[in-house]
C-alpha cells in the first residue's frame, strides 16, 4: 500500500445542490478522481466544517458511512479517512469499522488515524477532549489494540484508557489492513508512525518539509526501522485552471487567508510548485483537496491530468 496521488473531499457545501442530491456530487468527484489517475479517495472525520473552510453549521457527512457508500460507487481507488479522530470511537469499534469497509470495498480500505484536535466537536458531542498528552497516550494505546485486530489477531490489553479481552475481528478479506498516521508532531506522531504505520501524511507548511523529513528519518532510526519503508504524503489545497484569467476569476471570491493556503495556477505552474516544494523536498506522494472547485465537473480530472506525471 502507498498513496502516490490522493484526492481528499473536505467540503460538502455545493451551491444549488439540495441535500437529497448532495451525495451524488460526492460520488461524481470520487469517480472522476478514480478515472483520472488518483489512487486514493479520502474524506475528513469531522462532525462540523473546519474553521478556514466554512462554518460549523455547514454540511459535514459522517466519515465511515460516506466511505462505505463510496466503496460501492468505485472499483479501484483506496478509501480512507484523513484522518480518523481516535477520540471519537473506541479502538475495537474502529477496527471493526475499517475492516467492514475493507470487506465492502473488496480490499481497498486504509486506516488513517490521528490523535484528534477539534475541541468544539468534542465539547458539543460529549467526547472527552483532555490534554494534548492525554490524547497521544490514548492514540498509542489504541494502536496497540487496533493494529493486531487488523492483522486478524485477538488482542487483550489493559491500559490507562482502554481495556479489551480477546477482541475478535471477523470477517476479513486481507491478511492485514494498512495504517496511515497523520500529523505534524516530530516527537510523538512521528515516533508512533515509525512504530505502527505503513504510511505517514505529514501536515506542515511547505517550507518546513525538509525539517519534517529529517525528523521522521531520525524517529525511524531510533525505532530500528529503515526510513525507506515508511512512505509519506503531503496534503495541500489546489486550484488549477487552464488559463491565468480563469485562475484569477476562481481566486477572486476567496478571502486572503484562503488564498494563502491554496496552490493556484495553470497546470504547468501548479506542477512546478508541487514538484519543487514537496516532492523534491523528500515527500513521496501528494494528496490534494479542492474545497472551492472540486464539485465542478472536470476540475478533478484536470488536477489528475496535471499531477499524475509527477508521481509516476
Amino acid at each position: 500500500m502507498t498513496i502516490r496521488l490522493g484526492y481528499q473531499i473536505p467540503n460538502f457545501t455545493y451551491p444549488e445542490t439540495p441535500n437529497e442530491r448532495l451525495f451524488d456530487a460526492v460520488i461524481a468527484q470520487a469517480r472522476e478522481a478514480e478515472a483520472s489517475g488518483f489512487d486514493t479517495v479520502l474524506v475528513m472525520d469531522h462532525f462540523y466544517q473546519l474553521p478556514g473552510l466554512g462554518t460549523p453549521d455547514q454540511p459535514m457527512l459522517e466519515c465511515y458511512t460516506t466511505l462505505g457508500a463510496l466503496a460501492t460507487a468505485t472499483s479501484t481507488v483506496q478509501l480512507s479517512a484523513l484522518v480518523t479522530g481516535n477520540t471519537y470511537r473506541n479502538p475495537p469499534m474502529l477496527a471493526k469499522c475499517v475492516t467492514t469497509l475493507d470487506v465492502v470495498s473488496k480490499g481497498r480500505a486504509i486506516l488513517g488515524i490521528g490523535a484528534g484536535w477539534f475541541e468544539r466537536e468534542h465539547d458539543d458531542y460529549g467526547y472527552e477532549f483532555g490534554t494534548f498528552t492525554d490524547r497521544f497516550e490514548r492514540l498509542e494505546e489504541a494502536l496497540n489494540i487496533v493494529a493486531p485486530m487488523l492483522r486478524g489477531e485477538a488482542p487483550s490489553f489493559s491500559g490507562k484508557w482502554y481495556t479489551v479481552a480477546n477482541a475478535l475481528n471477523n470477517p476479513r478479506v486481507r491478511p492485514t489492513i494498512p495504517i496511515m498516521l497523520g500529523g505534524s508532531g516530530e516527537k510523538k506522531t512521528f515516533r508512533l508512525a515509525a512504530l505502527f504505520a505503513d504510511h505517514l501524511n505529514i501536515i506542515c507548511g511547505r517550507a518546513d518539509i525538509p525539517r519534517k523529513v529529517e525528523a521522521l528519518r531520525q524517529r525511524c532510526e531510533e525505532a530500528g526501522r529503515d526510513p525507506e519503508t515508511l512512505p509519506t504524503s503531503f496534503l495541500t489545497s489546489v486550484l488549477v485552471a487552464e488559463t491565468e484569467a480563469e485562475v484569477a476569476t476562481l481566486l477572486e471570491p476567496l478571502s486572503p487567508g484562503a488564498r494563502g493556503r491554496v496552490v493556484a495556477g495553470t497546470p504547468d505552474r501548479v506542477a512546478e510548485i508541487l514538484q519543487k516544494e514537496i516532492l523534491d523536498a523528500g515527500i513521496t506522494g501528494l494528496t490534494i483537496n479542492m474545497p472551492h472547485i472540486g464539485h465542478r465537473p472536470g476540475a478533478v480530472e484536470l488536477a489528475g491530468r496535471t499531477l499524475r506525471p509527477l508521481v509516476g
